[in-house]
């Protein structure tokens, strides 16, 4: 059933009449008024509602599915997404965040094999070229939305993790559970357009901008744990750093 949807219109301003639906329907997200999953009446119904022209209805409608707010789904219809996931840069792990902020991660391992350690992950592990590690892949989802792929590399004595434990649990809560002390992590964060196999398990548009994060993580003892590269929906996505004067 669609929402209920109020759009006050203030015809004589000179702000565009679809900026103004789209305005007031991110506020109506935002506020709680339309929750993840809230399905909207159809562009014509809409159009026709609020005394506007296809075309604009259809432009606002746009802008909000171009934010990553809401997305058009084949015999659906127009429905609101989850809010953009804000990630701390602390050293926790996207299941976490995403557990902790209310929200239902589920994963679906792509890759689970053991490779010989090329020269960057052997650098990254600080093991031997050529040394057997745990090399996983992984499409992290909140509410069967698709939010990052995973890839880790991961040296002995952690190589024995399975299938259905990395389906069921986080890496990092697999790893506390066997007494891992997740101390140090060094992470670089930037940006750049996606392959056509990212875009395509992120459900985006091929050559879409992503989030990249890659993050090398030490233990109690100083030894690195994994070494994972990653990339992120930005439309679903953002990485927040507080900064304090020294």
């Amino acid at each position: 059933m669609a929402s209920d949807l109020f759009v006050d219109l203030d015809r004589t301003s000179p702000v565009p009449l679809y900026f103004q639906v789209a305005r007031q329907i991110e506020q109506a997200i935002e506020g709680g008024k339309l929750p993840p999953g809230s399905r909207l009446d159809n562009e014509i119904h809409l159009a026709d509602q609020l005394g506007l022209s296809r075309p604009t209805m259809r432009r606002a409608i746009q802008s909000l599915v171009d934010k990553g707010l809401l997305v058009r789904k084949r015999g659906v219809g127009t429905q609101v997404v989850h809010g953009q996931v804000t990630r701390p840069v602390e050293l926790t792990s996207l299941h976490d965040d995403l557990a902790q902020s209310g929200q239902q991660p589920t994963t679906q391992v792509l890759l689970h094999e053991m490779d010989g350690a090329d020269d960057d992950v052997a650098g990254s592990l600080a093991v031997s070229p050529g040394t057997p590690v745990l090399h996983l892949r992984r499409l992290r989802l909140s509410g069967g939305e698709p939010l990052a792929v995973l890839e880790n590399w991961l040296p002995a004595p952690y190589t024995d993790l399975t299938v259905e434990a990395l389906t069921e649990r986080g890496m990092y809560q697999l790893l506390r559970s066997r007494g891992v002390g997740m101390r140090v992590a060094r992470q670089r964060i930037g940006a750049r357009r996606g392959s056509g196999e990212e875009c395509s398990l992120l459900d985006e548009r091929r050559g879409s901008p992503l989030l990249t994060m890659e993050r090398t993580t030490h233990d109690d003892s100083g030894r690195v744990v994994e070494f994972g590269r990653h990339v992120y929906r930005a439309s679903r996505y953002a990485f927040e750093v507080t900064l304090v004067d020294r």
